[in-house]
């Protein structure tokens, strides 16, 4: 099988041309990430095994040997495995130790074999789908204390372990049910009223590296979606320069950040009004036209609010983020009065780091000039940092967070291998439901 030259190619052509439906992030989940998975499901897969099995209503007893009837006493799943098939899917394969009695002293042990071929489909609502194409069940006996009637033996066990209803409902076994692929495109707030939401484009794709996934950006701002800035290209995932040891790799385009800080604009979260150390007497001494406008030394008030969308530039190990700003000078009685607007660039470093799912978003500034204007110089950096403080949810699925994490920024793109986690909470649960 030919490796993959490049994902940038493939994920392009995950989706439709025209821009309105382009990539903006996505994300690769390694065969590490696979693997981890694997790890985490085999005891939520003994679990629900035992929940099915064991409680399934054994046979009736037969009036003349009420005690020769099977009965599953215990399931151990001695092998879990999640592996890759390039342009395919995956391959789950499911080892499980049955003990079975029939009797005071008599003990079957059997094996329950399942080898699945998986893969994820979009449905026609758009939400990704975990899907079976292929299902191999075997149940083989492994060892017996003592001879049985093979017949009724047989019998009683075919009705407790059905292992076509087993390979129908296999993917159930997987801690990554449908509902947590749904959980992808839900909607995370950023601010009180904004939001995030990360949309598939189209089912995944399967390469030697991973499972790669294209996703679009939409923000809402008040429950309405906004229209965003368009990106000149179409983002293409770049390639690893060797395989990962990551379970996940994300990555996040120049546009992406681009689209983040113009859905803060239009929610107003970078509007910035603050009270100046000035006072209209001190002003009045730089500019005197002003002298003859107040009869009382007032406090001057500094309004600054977008006058066009923001941009985010992305370099080697560098992110800049460009705000331009029409700032208001006045006084606030009852009301706002302005005497004064200027057009103020500010220019100022990104610093990017994450916390469970959620990526913080610092603000430093780096030049800002301009007379008479030397608050704003603290306080809009001040303001994006109080906005972003709580972080930007990245794409994820539920009951997971990310550890291990290592940001590099790089040209147009951000670059965040890390692992997975799942939650104590949910890990407890999968063992013991």
């Amino acid at each position: 099988m030919a490796m993959l030259r490049t994902l940038s190619i493939l994920l392009i052509l995950l989706v439709p041309a025209h821009t309105s439906r382009s990539p903006d992030c996505g994300g690769i989940l390694t065969p590490s990430g696979l693997r981890y998975l694997a790890e985490v499901s085999k005891p939520h897969a003994e679990s629900v095994l035992r929940k099915d099995l064991m409680a399934s209503p054994a046979p009736d007893p037969s009036p003349t040997s009420p005690s020769s009837r099977s009965q599953i006493t215990s399931i151990k799943v001695d092998k879990f495995s999640l592996t890759l098939i390039p342009d395919t899917g995956m391959r789950l394969n499911i080892e499980v130790d049955l003990a079975i009695t029939s009797g005071p002293s008599t003990t079957k042990e059997m094996k329950l074999s399942i080898l699945a071929d998986l893969h994820v489909e979009m449905n026609p609502e758009g939400n990704l789908e975990l899907v079976t194409s292929d299902c191999k069940p075997t149940l083989e006996e492994v060892q017996s204390t003592e001879e049985m009637d093979s017949k009724s033996s047989g019998s009683d066990v075919d009705k407790q372990i059905n292992v076509e209803k087993i390979c129908l409902e296999v993917s159930k076994l997987l801690l990554l049910p449908n509902e947590r692929l749904m959980s992808l495109a839900a909607p995370f707030p950023i601010t009180p009223n904004c939001q995030v939401q990360y949309l598939p484009l189209a089912a995944p794709m399967y390469s030697e590296q991973g499972i790669i996934i294209s996703l679009q950006t939409t923000f809402q701002v008040a429950g309405t979606a906004i229209p965003l800035p368009v990106s000149p290209v179409p983002f293409s995932m770049p390639e690893p320069a060797r395989s990962s040891p990551s379970h996940l790799i994300l990555a996040l385009s120049e546009h992406f950040y681009t689209s983040l800080f113009s859905a803060l604009e239009q929610s107003g979260a970078l509007n910035v009004s603050l009270l100046s150390s000035l006072t209209t007497a001190t002003l009045a001494e730089r500019i005197t036209q002003l002298g003859s406008l107040f009869q009382e030394d007032l406090p001057v008030v500094l309004q600054a609010v977008p006058r066009s969308s923001p941009r985010v530039v992305l370099e080697e190990d560098k992110a800049i983020v460009e705000l331009f700003l029409t700032v208001q000078i006045g006084t606030r009685s009852s009301l706002f009065q302005s005497f004064l607007s200027v057009n103020v660039d500010v220019t100022a470093r990104l610093h990017f780091s994450v916390v469970d799912t959620r990526m913080i978003i610092s603000v430093a500034a780096a030049l800002l000039e301009e007379l008479f204007l030397p608050t704003i110089r603290e306080e809009v950096p001040a303001q994006i940092n109080a906005v972003l403080r709580q972080g930007v949810f990245l794409p994820h699925i539920a009951s997971f967070t990310y550890t291990d994490v290592n940001i590099t920024i790089h040209k147009d793109y951000v670059l965040i291998p890390c692992n997975l986690q799942l939650e104590a909470r949910n890990r407890e649960s999968s063992t013991w439901q």
